[in-house]
């Protein structure tokens, strides 16, 4: 989490607390896809939550919104391809902090941030949820949350 910490204020002192035009975003997102090696936009992804019949996609992105993607890869460390990871609240709070400047545009909406702050609020002490990547639709997975997910879309 230290590393996490460190990268995303070094990335929010460069960029400033707002981003409020859609080429700020576009600049943004590029300076998080610089830092992160091998960086392959995933074809899907999505913050679950486990619960007794599976994992719920409260929010599922397949071909839109990079800027989500990129966050959460800057905070758990994810290049590219296929995986899950969990995430409890801290690294949500983490995630949800790195992505709120772009609040500032109103040129587009924010359902991923409004649904990352549902996910935190709703875990509870010691609960977690999951980001899902999935690389390709054609991938096969042994992880049962990147299966969830490539079914959904």
């Amino acid at each position: 989490m230290s590393d996490s910490l460190a990268t995303v204020e070094a990335l929010l002192a460069e960029l400033g607390p707002e981003w409020p035009t859609p080429e700020a975003i576009a600049t943004a997102r590029a300076a998080m896809i610089a830092r992160i090696p091998g960086w392959t936009l995933p074809a899907a992804h999505g913050l679950a939550v486990e619960g007794p019949e599976g994992f719920d996609f409260p929010r599922v992105n397949a071909g839109v919104n990079p800027l989500p993607a990129v966050v959460m890869a800057t905070v758990l460390g994810h290049s590219g391809g296929s995986a899950s990871y969990e995430v409890d609240s801290e690294l949500l709070a983490l995630a949800i902090r790195l992505l709120a400047p772009a609040e500032a545009c109103t040129a587009y909406e924010h359902p991923n941030l409004a649904t990352w702050r549902e996910v935190r609020e709703a875990l509870v002490p010691g609960a977690a949820a999951r980001m899902v990547f999935v690389g390709e639709l054609s991938d096969d997975s042994d992880d049962p949350a990147v299966t969830s997910l490539r079914a959904l879309v």
